[in-house]
């Protein structure tokens, strides 16, 4: 091989490397962004520190997220809400009865979300929500009201089945949320306070508080042919 042909091979093989790393870097960012501020919050976290942890400078993060803010966003549309229209193409293809379809989006949201370094970012909102309403605005509207949403369409599918009897749809999409709520803050918060002797098993939870939950949403044989007006809305 001559000369100029290994210079030009050795220059090809860095202009490709300098590819493939250009196209990685929204990812390491996104990557290295999800972990500080799961570790250190949104206020604290500094674009700086993303940037180094990611390993490159902070002019290439502006590059690519113009703002802390922006980047904030990024992570959550990457790691929660993009996930969304995933779960809704599940819900529409579940064949099984409502009570083991609501047992699956419990389980399936740990799997997902609250066992993956994403679950930090619902603790950072509960945090730091009143310090930055703009990112609280943009959580509610991004993962709070579709996820509602989404909870809301299983309840209505086990009453619109007979499955379910729901006395207050607008309210019993909370009694699925707040136990995935109090699993996150045992995860990144509260756990410190509970005695090191008990040792919180996800999954163990997870299927106590749906059958506890199951138990009262169930429709009982008596109650389906009287039931009465006004037992859920739409």
């Amino acid at each position: 091989m001559s000369l100029t042909k290994f210079i030009a091979g050795r220059s090809d093989d860095v202009q490709a490397k300098r590819e493939r790393r250009k196209e990685a870097r929204p990812g390491e960012l996104l990557d290295a962004a999800l972990d500080l501020f799961v570790e250190k919050g949104f206020a604290a976290t500094r674009a700086e520190e993303v940037a180094a942890r990611a390993g490159v400078s902070k002019g290439t993060l502006f590059l690519y997220f113009p703002s802390k803010e922006e980047l904030f966003k990024a992570v959550v549309r990457e790691n929660i809400s993009g996930r969304f229209q995933e779960w809704n193409d599940e819900f529409e293809k579940f064949e099984g009865d409502t009570p083991d379809m609501l047992r699956y989006c419990m389980k399936v949201w740990w799997e997902r979300i609250g066992a993956s370094r994403a679950s930090g970012i619902t603790k950072l909102i509960i945090s730091e929500a009143r310090n930055f309403p703009d990112i609280a605005a943009f959580y509610q509207h991004e993962v709070i009201e579709p996820g509602q949403r989404l909870i809301r369409r299983i309840l209505q599918r086990g009453v619109d089945r007979g499955e379910f009897q729901v006395a207050d749809m607008d309210y019993a999409t909370f009694s699925i949320t707040a136990p995935m709520v109090f699993l996150i803050m045992m995860k990144h918060s509260m756990g410190a306070c509970v005695a090191r002797d008990f040792v919180m098993d996800p999954e163990r939870y997870i299927n106590s508080q749906a059958e506890t939950l199951l138990k009262g949403f169930l429709a009982r044989p008596e109650d389906g042919k009287n039931k009465p007006e006004g037992r859920s809305r739409k």
